[in-house]
């Protein structure tokens, strides 16, 4: 295939997977080096033939994927990591996480109670890593990879296995940084279970406002999607949604509160922050697909009742 846009070595370029049909939902962003690529996220097992078909517009195929950095082990960002580490890739992960890339059983059992029969659908197949293939950087750590240099920082609260990465002047925010679909000036906090902790993403906010302030970096590329060229709108708006989430999970919360009046709560809310902000349906549902409400609705649960629920006791 032809190469339909000039290649810059060192430079960022996003490639979409086209998640279900869905222009905007996840993202690859491919990095190349004089020895190949570098890939910051591998996408689902599902979306595989978009992966390979988005390295061939830029001029690569699957063979000069040399390194995958992957900011947390959930399916939508980690499911090809196996297969890529088959092709002869090196798998990047945190040390929570990388037990569950190793031997997925567990990850995908959890995973299966929450998609039923729909796993294949959405997610395809989750290949172990082999432990040959993986590395696991701790906080802070550079990471260098023929002359590209990556810091990891640790930044739970979407997950306790979540890294941001700084590379140049981009922060690949994974989750942390919230969802925000292209040429868009709204953001979502997705609060999937088991690990959404409000307090230790307020920290990683924290963190991420540091470096900014340091001036490590001037672009933000969350994973759902798209770089950006306004951290500091982005930031504040991750501030903001934080804030918003808390208050309106203490406005409606309560120990007898069930989960589906908790989804239908929440799924109201939700649209309705939508629809104020002059958001078409299409684009609502770009969103729904990278953050799907419901899942949220289940790690509020968890987290209420877990961190929240004895201090509303006590």
């Amino acid at each position: 295939m032809s190469v339909e846009v000039e290649i810059i070595e060192g430079n960022p370029y996003t490639i979409d997977l086209n998640f279900m049909g869905i222009h905007g939902a996840i993202a690859s962003y491919m990095i190349p080096h004089t020895g190949g690529v570098v890939l910051v996220e591998s996408g689902p097992g599902s979306t595989i033939p978009a992966l390979q078909s988005g390295l061939e517009t830029y001029g690569f195929s699957v063979s000069d994927v040399s390194d995958v950095l992957l900011t947390h082990i959930h399916l939508d960002h980690a499911g090809a990591a196996g297969w890529l580490a088959g092709q002869g890739a090196t798998i990047y992960v945190h040390p929570i996480g990388a037990p569950h890339m190793r031997d997925p059983q567990k990850l995908l059992a959890s995973a299966a109670r929450i998609y039923g029969d729909q796993m294949d659908q959405l997610w395809g197949e989750f290949m172990a890593v082999p432990a040959d293939r993986l590395i696991i950087p701790e906080d802070e750590d550079i990471i260098e990879i023929n002359g590209l240099r990556f810091q990891a920082l640790d930044t739970p609260g979407h997950a306790r296995h979540h890294y941001a990465y700084l590379y140049k002047d981009v922060c690949f925010s994974g989750d942390i940084g919230g969802v925000r679909m292209s040429d868009t000036k709204h953001l979502r906090i997705p609060m999937p279970p088991p690990e959404f902790v409000l307090e230790d993403w307020r920290a990683s906010h924290k963190r991420l406002q540091t470096e900014f302030v340091l001036g490590k970096f001037a672009r933000i590329a969350p994973t759902h999607f798209g770089i950006f060229n306004d951290p500091i709108w982005h930031l504040n708006a991750l501030q903001s949604g934080l804030d918003d989430v808390e208050a309106w999970i203490e406005s409606v919360m309560s120990d007898d509160l069930s989960i589906e009046k908790l989804n239908d709560e929440f799924l109201k809310w939700t649209h309705k922050r939508s629809i104020a902000e002059g958001f078409a349906q299409e684009q609502i549902d770009a969103y729904e697909a990278a953050n799907p409400s419901w899942m949220s609705s289940y790690g509020i649960q968890r987290y209420w009742k877990k961190y929240r629920w004895m201090d509303q006791e006590s």
